[in-house]
């Protein structure tokens, strides 16, 4: 058997009981946050309305709901829409090597469960097989850091990990699974040049409706290329060009499950992973600031990441990915929030006072992958008091205790408030947090609760 046959095996041939009770759990904690930050993601940025009034003026069969909209539309649709809302916030987790590996999957899993009847144990399940195909995928491209990637990776992974959510739930055998991976090799892509703007959002909710539609016309009889993460001309040497190591896939199904070790940090804060280290930073030096009046200068140092070099981002969605704002953010306000990213506080003059006095030096020899950066902050004040702090990683990361229950229940529940009343939101959490025990009806009631 060949790669992409040997792989498409080990996936349908896994089934819950086959998973074992820690990367259950885990999976099930990120039912509740991408839940939690869909809802929100509808309610904070005009980017998920617009793309949804435009879907759903195209029509679509109303079987699967569209969060946060108020109507249902198709399968398809339906994941375009959600997988981009669980994003926009830059809300949801990181994973290593670095991806949004909920954002395409989980829209998936509740729109094909919603439409075909199926209950939340289908869901986990096919949830886990879409978070490890990507895991894996990520471990073999040798790209992690951001000079040597070259898209956005949920745009390259994401359709395969949408692929295999789509492939469980269909019961697709795994010839029928590898024309899926084929067809969504040709559907893959992101650009950097689109971060900061309304359609990084749609990387993750455009992954999420190539991969399911791929796995629907397989399921139909359509062909693609069914060796496409060996063939010379397929999807894996297309993209990762002299960099992919076949090998490290086949781990896949071996008993180390990713979405359980190196697993997923719960982002506190809104907004691209790496400016987490620079916000907790600020955060810290917040107490020992009286004013940012007080302030002559300051200089943040991390690695180079030209992406997030964001001196004066033009809009809130944009200061998500500047090191600068949202470092500035904590320095100033001691707390990042969903409304930290507003043109309201990006746009105060103490804010662009601020931004005017802060440099970013981006140094060669700090590593550019969260597992191992770190950033240094310094603050000077007016008197001549120097401040300054390290930060070699935010609360909650790889290799650190993870989030406790009850901080991300916070986190959870501010996002799900953004719109709906309490009683809801303790609907909402008690049924995730028992999503595979639930009935094809219990699942529906779910999605009619953030629908």
């Amino acid at each position: 058997m060949g790669l992409t046959a040997d792989l498409c095996a080990r996936i349908a041939s896994l089934d819950y009981d086959d998973i074992p009770e820690p990367a259950l759990a885990a999976a099930r904690r990120l039912v509740l946050d991408g839940l939690a930050v869909g809802v929100a993601g509808v309610s904070q940025e005009e980017a998920i309305p617009i793309m949804a009034r435009t879907l759903h003026a195209l029509g679509g069969n109303p079987v699967s709901t569209a969060i946060g909209c108020g109507f249902r539309t198709d399968p398809v649709r339906a994941a375009a829409i959600n997988g981009s809302a669980m994003h926009v916030l830059d809300f949801e987790p990181m994973w290593s090597p670095a991806t949004h590996a909920l954002s395409v999957t989980l829209p998936v899993a509740l729109a094909l469960a919603e439409a075909r009847g199926l209950s939340g144990r289908d869901v986990l399940t096919a949830l886990v097989k879409g978070l490890e195909i990507q895991g894996w995928l990520r471990e073999a491209s040798g790209q992690y850091t951001p000079d040597v990637l070259q898209f956005h990776p949920p745009g390259l992974v994401g359709p395969m990990g949408a692929v295999a959510v789509a492939s469980h739930l269909l019961k697709l055998d795994p010839l029928r699974m590898a024309n899926a991976f084929g067809i969504a090799g040709s559907r893959a892509g992101s650009l950097f040049g689109n971060v900061g703007t309304m359609t990084k959002s749609a990387h993750c909710g455009q992954a999420a409706a190539m991969g399911l539609e791929s796995a629907l016309l397989a399921e139909a009889g359509f062909t693609g290329d069914t060796e496409t993460f060996e063939s010379p001309l397929g999807y894996a040497n297309s993209f990762y060009r002299g960099t992919f190591k076949p090998q490290e896939m086949l781990g896949y199904g071996t008993g180390a499950w990713r979405v359980a070790q190196p697993g997923y940090a719960i982002k506190m804060f809104p907004s691209q992973f790496g400016t987490h280290f620079g916000i907790t930073a600020g955060l810290e030096l917040h107490k020992q600031v009286p004013d940012t009046a007080a302030i002559a200068a300051v200089t943040l140092t991390g690695p180079v990441m030209p992406y997030v070099n964001r001196p004066f981002p033009e809009t809130g969605l944009s200061g998500k990915f500047s090191l600068q704002y949202t470092m500035a953010s904590a320095l100033m306000d001691g707390h990042v929030g969903i409304h930290t990213f507003t043109e309201e506080k990006l746009r105060r003059p103490a804010m662009q006072a601020l931004l005017g006095k802060t440099t970013l030096e981006m140094d060669k020899s700090i590593p550019a992958r969260f597992e191992t950066m770190h950033v240094r902050l310094r603050v000077v004040l007016v008197d001549g008091t120097v401040l300054e702090t390290r930060c070699d990683g935010p609360r909650g990361m790889w290799g650190q205790p993870p989030i406790a229950d009850a901080d991300h229940l916070v986190k959870v529940r501010d996002c799900l408030g953004t719109v709906l009343d309490t009683a809801t939101v303790e609907q909402i959490v008690a049924l995730a947090a028992r999503i595979d025990t639930l009935t094809p009806a219990d699942v529906a009631a779910t999605m009619a609760l953030v629908g």
